[in-house]
């Protein structure tokens, strides 16, 4: 009996010993597919010194440690208050590259802040789901202070990934409107694609909720072409939006501006007014 119980010991113990091996080593799976996903998601390009600024831009400091950076600019010619737009990029883009294709808006009447996400370009800290949130609401705050800004007027605008950033300042702060452009319905949606099971996602951006949650004018803009966040994804957040996806020749980084579309929707909404006079 002596031995035959110590033997059943000694192969408990060996098969509780394998149990915690592969416990540990899954737990060290899931850890590493945790901190691989958001090099996935913020892949975040290198920067160099900001670039020169036109003419009535300026940067800005953001955060409670002011080191979130951030480009205003204001139009050349508006009647104070005028309304202004908040930009959130791509993943793989910074605020750098988007201060040409924005001096649309300025020259008409509108004002633009682009926003830098925390651990990109040269503004501090690491991107996350809470710290992007954090810092778009900093921008928001930012241009609600200003005096020639009409508060009633700020329209939310994201890109890709920064359609989550959009949505979450929608739901955190009174924006006149939201304009999504080639995003997602959620990250979690979009994860299997990238052979990473959605209940690991740490930072979901979940556009589609917010989207049916918020009441408030949405435009969805989508390149019909696009193999890194398929249209489907567009279609749905345009049913909850209540409204037609507007639908782009493209794939999703080569995409012309969709200005004459975003301008349209503007003054549809209340936005920007139409321009009288000659």
């Amino acid at each position: 009996m002596g031995r035959s119980g110590g033997a059943q010991s000694s192969s408990t113990k060996a098969v509780l010993g394998v149990v915690l091996l592969s416990m540990l080593i899954v737990l060290g799976a899931l850890g590493a597919a945790c901190g691989l996903q958001r090099r996935v998601l913020y892949p975040r390009p290198a920067a160099g010194a900001a670039p020169p600024l036109p003419p009535g831009a300026t940067r800005v400091a953001l955060g409670p440690s002011s080191d979130w950076e951030a480009f205003f600019l204001r139009p050349a010619e508006a009647t104070a208050p005028f309304p202004a737009v908040i930009f959130a990029h791509g993943n793989g883009e910074l605020i750098d590259h988007w201060l040409r294709p924005f001096g649309v808006l300025p020259r008409a009447g509108i004002g633009v802040l682009l926003i830098e996400y925390p651990g990109y370009g040269r503004s501090g800290g690491s991107p996350t789901q809470q710290s992007i949130t954090s810092a778009i609401v900093a921008g928001y705050d930012f241009l609600t202070e200003q005096r020639d800004v009409d508060q009633r007027r700020v329209v939310a605008y994201g890109r890709s990934l920064g359609g989550g950033a959009a949505c979450a300042l929608a739901l955190e702060r009174p924006v006149a409107g939201l304009i999504l452009e080639s995003s997602f319905t959620s990250v979690r949606a979009l994860a299997p694609r990238f052979g990473l099971p959605g209940m690991l996602v740490l930072d979901p951006f979940d556009n589609l909720s917010a989207v049916r949650e918020l009441d408030l004018p949405i435009l969805v803009v989508h390149g019909e072409r696009d193999q890194l966040i398929p249209v489907a994804h567009g279609e749905a957040l345009a049913r909850a939006a209540g409204s037609e996806l507007v639908r782009l020749p493209c794939g999703h980084n080569d995409c012309a501006r969709p200005w004459a579309q975003v301008l349209a929707f503007l003054r549809e909404s209340g936005v920007a007014r139409p321009r009288t006079g000659g």
